[in-house]
């Protein structure tokens, strides 16, 4: 299928801090399918940065959760490329970094992951779109206001997309799937 999912926390107001919402178990378990229907993880360096130092200590740590050690090791095996201009050295393993021109690089890479990619880099996101590279958005929606940032759409690109999912969660938050239209 070699599509690329832009997959994102978001609350209502738009803001995709990752500390404005914290999953519940059926949430967490949601996003763990996600991940393991997935061919591989595509971030900016940014977020490959938070990533690497949070969830390999969490792999290794017996007083994590069993969800956040289940989340942690699936994301340790599971191949994660990334895009930088100024890191060149990824130590974590399973850990590729993207070379080439952005638009060419990323057609490469869908047509060599068949079950497609999640993009989970707000930044990124933006010129991938503006590409026209992003076949479907993943908003998880939680029912909070942040009144604060970073926030999504910023100067993005105007876009039609289509309603292809929706699903409810009993914390009240909605996954919205949406196709390019």
């Amino acid at each position: 299928m070699d599509l690329l999912t832009f997959a994102i926390n978001v609350t209502l107001d738009g803001c995709c801090d990752h500390r404005a919402v914290v999953p519940d178990d059926e949430l967490f378990r949601y996003w763990i399918r996600l991940m393991d229907a997935a061919g591989g993880m595509l971030w900016g360096r940014t977020v490959y940065e938070l990533m690497e130092n949070y969830w390999p200590a969490v792999a290794r740590d017996p007083k994590a959760t069993r969800l956040d050690r289940e989340w942690a090791r699936k994301l340790d095996a599971k191949d994660k490329f990334v895009l930088s201009t100024s890191r060149r050295d990824y130590p974590w393993g399973n850990t590729h970094r993207v070379k080439g021109d952005l638009a060419g690089a990323i057609k490469r890479l869908k047509k060599r992951t068949p079950r497609g990619l999640l993009l989970g880099s707000p930044n990124l996101a933006k010129e991938l779109h503006r590409l026209g590279l992003i076949d479907e958005y993943l908003f998880v929606v939680h029912p909070i206001v942040a009144g604060h940032g970073p926030t999504l759409f910023v100067d993005w690109q105007a876009s039609r997309l289509k309603l292809a999912e929706a699903k409810h969660f009993k914390s009240g938050v909605m996954a919205l799937r949406y196709r390019r239209g």
